[in-house]
């Protein structure tokens, strides 16, 4: 490699390790304090860089909270994305797996309100790559239930109702005192969802000799 090339590779390395330190110093200081804190002065002291460094990476704090936005769902994604990969192999019950998976985003919106506000506004929704794969992560956990015979509308139609429920849910969480909050809610809303996308399983095959046996008395 030459000393050009060199100065170049470490010169990129250095820039993303400085936007990663000032990502996760935005990350923590929205998730704490809310989008008010994450001023660009009090970000570059906490990241130990100049305040010009921030607009030359991100352009202004728009730029800077949106990156913070997307760094912050595609990490909560890749986790989701890792679980859902796994429980087929662990042998999770499909339809056990997404009610999980249901407990985890509600969890996460109440646990993390600055956050979920920031990341729920639907233009940054739309455009949002992070957002797009969390959505797929729902529709591969609804295929898998659907493949077991068990959906009973289309699978776009239910990874809708579920989404749309989860927020809901959050929001109306959010609004609420926390000592005032039903502690029943989000899973009666869950089970509310699921009793109108899911029915009972398939009936199972008859045995040889029990089809032979139901034509014998049904001949009767």
């Amino acid at each position: 490699m030459s000393r050009y090339h060199w100065f170049m590779t470490a010169a990129a390395a250095h820039r993303a390790d400085v936007r990663s330190r000032i990502i996760d110093v935005a990350a923590q200081l929205l998730r704490d304090e809310g989008p008010t804190a994450v001023t660009t002065r009090g970000v570059a002291e906490q990241a130990g860089v100049q305040a010009p460094m921030i607009y030359r990476l991100f352009g202004d704090k728009d730029g800077l909270l949106e990156a913070v936005a997307e760094h912050v769902m595609a990490a909560y994604v890749a986790a989701k994305a890792e679980i859902a990969e796994a429980a087929p192999a662990a042998g999770i019950d499909p339809l056990t797996d997404l009610r999980a998976a249901w407990q985890t985003q509600i969890d996460f919106g109440v646990c993390n309100p600055s956050l979920f506000r920031f990341l729920s506004d639907p233009d940054r929704v739309r455009q949002s790559p992070a957002a797009r794969a969390g959505r797929e992560v729902l529709q591969t956990r609804i295929h898998r239930v659907a493949a077991t015979g068990r959906l009973r509308v289309s699978e776009q139609r239910a990874t809708s109702l579920l989404q749309a429920a989860a927020i809901g849910t959050i929001q109306t969480l959010l609004a609420t005192p926390p000592e005032d909050r039903d502690p029943g809610l989000a899973e009666s809303m869950r089970d509310a969802v699921l009793g109108q996308i899911i029915t009972d399983p398939p009936a199972p095959a008859p045995a040889d000799g029990d089809t032979t046996a139901t034509a014998v008395s049904g001949r009767r």
